[in-house]
């Protein structure tokens, strides 16, 4: 699912921030949180030279966030930013969500660092001379085109 991360957390930032004044910052955050576990891509292309799977590394472990949400709202409440909650809770879902998806055609490690055990929910099967067609043939790609299509119904919705 590598095209509806960022449409993805759009509508479920939409849907978190619904009413709040503050909405405009927390899309924001929901956004940034959307896309930042595909920044180890980096390290994946510029350090590893795609020697294992970028969903291996750290970025892809979903209580890594976890843990960083709860320090984060911990270390917000001792700073008495009263905030520091909500923002981390849309972030975290945001995270969350990246993993979910990507979980629908990958492989991801949902308890490491305590098991290295992978869960997906189905397998793309390599076909095709370059990957990307793998997955645009495939039957999920139509997943990610409907979760866009909802992304922009509801931003021009937004906009009415």
């Amino acid at each position: 699912m590598f095209i509806a991360h960022l449409p993805a957390g759009y509508l479920l930032t939409d849907r978190l921030t619904r009413g709040l004044q503050r909405r405009r910052r927390l899309m924001g955050v929901g956004l940034v949180a959307a896309v930042l576990p595909d920044t180890d891509l980096l390290w994946f292309y510029l350090v590893n030279d795609r020697q294992n799977l970028h969903h291996d590394f750290l970025f892809h472990w979903p209580l890594f966030w976890v843990a960083v949400a709860a320090l984060f709202w911990i270390l917000g409440r001792l700073a008495g930013w009263r905030d520091g909650g909500v923002v981390a809770g849309v972030a975290l879902a945001s995270l969350l969500l990246h993993m979910v998806l990507d979980s629908v055609v990958a492989e991801i490690a949902w308890l490491a660092p305590f098991s290295d055990r992978t869960f997906g929910l189905m397998e793309v099967p390599d076909r095709h001379a370059w990957w990307v067609w793998n997955f645009i043939l495939h039957g999920s790609f139509g997943l990610e085109l409907a979760i866009v299509a909802l992304a922009l119904w509801t931003l021009r919705r937004n906009r009415r």
